[in-house]
C-alpha cells in the first residue's frame, strides 16, 4: 500500500516553476523600468553639463560701447543684438560648451550663464539707460533691463524666440519653447517660459510670483 501511494504522489514543483517565479519577473520589470525611464526623461528634459564663465566665451577683441539713454521702454527692443557676429560667437561657444544638439538644453544654459555671470546693478537715481550686450557681458553687470537685453539677444542668436516683458518697475524675457516640458510653462495653454535673470533662486522656468501677478507688456524682438 505505502509504495502504491509513493507511485501516484506528484512530482515536487521546481523552485523556478514555484511562486519565487513571479518575484523575479516582478524585479526584472522594475529594473527594466528604472533604467528605461531615466534614460528617456534625460533626453526629455536636459540639463547642460557646465556653465561657461564669461572668460571662457567672450574673445579677446571685444570693443567697448557707450551706453545709450532709454527714452522709451517700449524702444529697448531695438538694443537686443542677435546678429552682432560676436554675440552669436557667445551664444554658440555657450551652448556648444554645455550642451550637444538639444534646443531645451542650450536654452537652459544661456538662462543659467546670464543668471550666475551678471550682477544685478542700478541705474543712477532718475536716470534708464541700456548698454549694447556686449557691454553688460563685459561688464559683468547691469540693471534688469540691460540683463534682459543680453538673455534675449543670446536666445535669439540661437533661434530661439524670445520677447521682453515689461512690467512696473522691472523687464524679464520669456522664450517660445514649446517641446520644453509642461513643469517649465507656467501659463496654462501656453508654450512661453519666462525667464527672470534677476532672481538668482530661480530655476529654468521659475519667476517670483509677485511679477505674474503685474500686468505686462511684452515685446516683440525685431
Amino acid at each position: 500500500m505505502e509504495e502504491k501511494n509513493k507511485a501516484i504522489e506528484e512530482p515536487k514543483e521546481t523552485w523556478w516553476k514555484g511562486p519565487i517565479k513571479y518575484i523575479v519577473a516582478f524585479f526584472l520589470i522594475m529594473i527594466l523600468i528604472l533604467w528605461i525611464f531615466p534614460s528617456y526623461g534625460v533626453k526629455l528634459d536636459p540639463n547642460p553639463k557646465v556653465i561657461p564663465k564669461i572668460d571662457e566665451v567672450v574673445p579677446t577683441e571685444v570693443v567697448f560701447i557707450n551706453n545709450t539713454s532709454l527714452d522709451r521702454k517700449e524702444n529697448i527692443a531695438r538694443y537686443v543684438k542677435p546678429e552682432d557676429p560676436i554675440i552669436k560667437y557667445i551664444a554658440t561657444k555657450i551652448a556648444s560648451l554645455s550642451c550637444g544638439n538639444s534646443r531645451i538644453c542650450q536654452a537652459k544654459a544661456i538662462y543659467y550663464f546670464v543668471r550666475d555671470n551678471l550682477d544685478y546693478i542700478a541705474d543712477p537715481v532718475g536716470k534708464e539707460f541700456v548698454e549694447h550686450p556686449l557691454q553688460t557681458i563685459s561688464s559683468g553687470g547691469g540693471d534688469c533691463e540691460s540683463g534682459s537685453v543680453v538673455l534675449a539677444s543670446l536666445e535669439e542668436a540661437i533661434g530661439i524666440d524670445s520677447q521682453l516683458v515689461l512690467i512696473e518697475g522691472h523687464a524679464y524675457v520669456r522664450i517660445l519653447l514649446p517641446e520644453a516640458l509642461s513643469r517649465y510653462k507656467i501659463k496654462k495653454g501656453e508654450d512661453w517660459i519666462y525667464l527672470d535673470w534677476t532672481c538668482k533662486r530661480c530655476e529654468f522656468g521659475e519667476i517670483p510670483p509677485k511679477n505674474l501677478r503685474k500686468k505686462a507688456y511684452y515685446v516683440e524682438v525685431p
